[in-house]
C-alpha cells in the first residue's frame, strides 16, 4: 500500500483535513499512515469492510497489551470495563444490559424536554455576538444526557470538565499535561458516578442509572464497576460527538443559508463534517480485504471521514446536499460497535436545529469558525454568531 507522511496536529490539516483524504483515497481502498504508524481504509468499502468484519475487533490481542504504567491506571481502570473497548462476550452482555434500559421508547419520550430545552437556551441568548457553542451546542447534549441518566444537571459544568479531560486522551496532542489531567476527572468522575449509584440502589427512580441496576441478562447484572464505566462512557459519548456535529453542521448551515430541517439534512450534517474522523480495529486472524492481506496482531485505522467523501458512493461528495441519497454514512460505526447512542444523537440534532432557526431564523456568523487542535475528533473551538 502507498505511503502517506501527515502529522494530524498541522494546522491545515486540522482546518481542513479533506484534501489530505481525498490525495490518499486516490491511492487505493487502503494506505499507510506514516505518522501513525498504521494501514488506514480510506474508501467507503474498505471503511465499511472492516467495521463489520468479526476477525477484527477493538480489544486488544492478550499478547500484546501493553503494560499500564501505575499512574495512568486510573483512568484505564475505567477503560478496562468500557463496552466501546471489549469484544463478545463481555461485549454482547454489557450492550445487551444497556439496551434493556437504553430502549427507543425510552430516547422518543426525551423529545418533549429537549425541545424546552433548547426554547430555554434560545430564551437566553444575549442581543450581541455570541458563542453559539457555549450557549446552545454543549448544553444541550449535555443537559439531556443527565437527565436521561437521572445525574443532577447542576453539575453540568462538572460533567462536561470531567468528559473533555478524559476524551483529550484520544487525541493526537495527547502530552504529560493532558495524562495529570485525564487521570484527576478519572477519579473525580468515578467517585461521583459511584456516589450516585449508591443512592440510586437504595432509592430508585425512572432514570437510566436505575434501569441500568435493574437490568438483567441471563441472571447477571451490571457491577458496580461496569455501572460507573458505563454511566461515564454514555456521559462522554453523549454530548462529546454531539457538541461537534451540532457546531459544525450550524457552521455549515449558516454559510450556505439553509434553514430547512428535515432528516434527510441531519443524516447529510452527519456525513459532510463528522466529529469523530478515526475509529481503529486490531487484527485478530490472518485476513485478505479488498485485496490486502492483514496478520494477527496489526491494526487497522478506520477513516470515518474519508469513507463518507467518497466520490464512488457519493456525488459531488464535497458538497453539501440536504436531500441527499445514498449508503448509510460511517460517522456511527458499524458492526456490532455501531453507536448505541445514535438514536438519541439524531434526535437532539434535528430537534436543537429546528428549534434554532426557527427562533433565529436571520442568525449570521459573527467570525470566521476555526476548528480545534483535536484530532482524531474533528470540532470547532468556538461559533461566534449575531442571532439577528
Amino acid at each position: 500500500m502507498q505511503r502517506f507522511s501527515q502529522s494530524p496536529t498541522d494546522p491545515a490539516f486540522v482546518q481542513n483535513p479533506y484534501p489530505f483524504y481525498d490525495k490518499t483515497r486516490a491511492s487505493g481502498d487502503f494506505v499507510w499512515w506514516e505518522d501513525y504508524a498504521m494501514a488506514c481504509a480510506v474508501s467507503h468499502k474498505s471503511v465499511h469492510a472492516v467495521l463489520r468484519d468479526r476477525r477484527m475487533g477493538r480489544e486488544c490481542p492478550p499478547e500484546l497489551a501493553p503494560a499500564i504504567p501505575d499512574a495512568l491506571r486510573p483512568f484505564y481502570d475505567i477503560e478496562a470495563h468500557s463496552m466501546l473497548e471489549l469484544e463478545p462476550p463481555r461485549h454482547t452482555r454489557l450492550r445487551g444490559l444497556v439496551l434493556r434500559a437504553f430502549t427507543s421508547r425510552t430516547i422518543a419520550a426525551l423529545a418533549p424536554q429537549i425541545t424546552q430545552l433548547c426554547h430555554d437556551l434560545v430564551d437566553r441568548f444575549p442581543a450581541g455576538p455570541f458563542d453559539l457553542l457555549t450557549a446552545y451546542a454543549q448544553p444541550v447534549p449535555v443537559v439531556t444526557i443527565a437527565r436521561l441518566l437521572g445525574v443532577p444537571e447542576d453539575r453540568a459544568d462538572d460533567l462536561l470538565r470531567w468528559s473533555n479531560a478524559m476524551v483529550a486522551m484520544y487525541q493526537a496532542r495527547r502530552t504529560p499535561q493532558i495524562e495529570a489531567a485525564a487521570i484527576t476527572a478519572s477519579a473525580e468522575f468515578a467517585d461521583f458516578m459511584r456516589g450516585y449509584i449508591s443512592v440510586r440502589r437504595k432509592t430508585p427512580t425512572d432514570d437510566l442509572i436505575s434501569n441500568l441496576i435493574a437490568a438483567e441478562e441471563d441472571g447477571e447484572r451490571l457491577t458496580t464497576d461496569e455501572l460507573i464505566t458505563t454511566c461515564i462512557l454514555l456521559l462522554n459519548a453523549g454530548h462529546e460527538a454531539t457538541v461537534h456535529t451540532l457546531g459544525n453542521g450550524t457552521k455549515t448551515l449558516l454559510e450556505l443559508g439553509i434553514r430547512t430541517i428535515t432528516d434527510a439534512s441531519v443524516e447529510e450534517i452527519i456525513r459532510h463534517d463528522p466529529p469523530l474522523h478515526m475509529f481503529t480495529r486490531w487484527v485478530y486472524e490472518d485476513v485478505e480485504i479488498c485485496g490486502q492481506h492483514f496478520k494477527r496482531g496489526d491494526q487497522i485505522a478506520c477513516l470515518l471521514g474519508a469513507a463518507n467523501r467518497d466520490p464512488a458512493v457519493y456525488a459531488d461528495p464535497a458538497t453539501f446536499d440536504p436531500a441527499r441519497k445514498g449508503p448509510q454514512n460511517t460517522s456511527f460505526g458499524g458492526g456490532i460497535h455501531f453507536c448505541v447512542g445514535a438514536p438519541l444523537a439524531r434526535l437532539e440534532l434535528k430537534i436543537a436545529l429546528e428549534v434554532l432557526f426557527a427562533r433565529c431564523p436571520d442568525m449570521k456568523l459573527a467570525a470566521p469558525p476555526v476548528y480545534g487542535d483535536v484530532y482524531h475528533f474533528h470540532g470547532l473551538t468556538r461559533l461566534m454568531v449575531t442571532p439577528t
